[in-house]
């Protein structure tokens, strides 16, 4: 899996960037997970993956190419402030179900 940044747009009033990207993936391959896409994104912009939340990710019908968008915030309570709450769940690891106590 390759990330390529395509576009970086700074929105100053939110405090946050607005990065689109790129992957291109082998022809076998599926389309990667939601989780490993946001910490190759934040590896490619060298920050933390907690204040980097994929928007939108597409897979282009018959090809192993996937745009998406991703916002990059300056710091994580920033991030609590503006995205939403569904956004923040699917970016974040998926949580263990709790063991039933007899």
């Amino acid at each position: 899996m390759q990330v390529k940044i395509d576009s970086i747009k700074d929105n100053p009033l939110l405090k946050r960037k607005e990065v689109g990207f790129t992957i291109a993936s082998g022809p076998k391959e599926k389309t990667p997970p939601r989780l490993e896409v946001k910490k190759a994104v934040a590896m490619e912009m060298k920050l933390g993956d907690d204040v980097v939340f994929i928007k939108r990710m597409r897979t282009k019908t018959g090809t192993s190419i996937t745009v998406g968008v991703a916002n990059v915030y300056q710091s994580v309570n920033q991030s609590k402030l503006v995205e939403p709450e569904y956004i923040r769940k699917r970016n974040s690891p998926p949580e263990k179900p709790k063991e039933a106590s007899a």
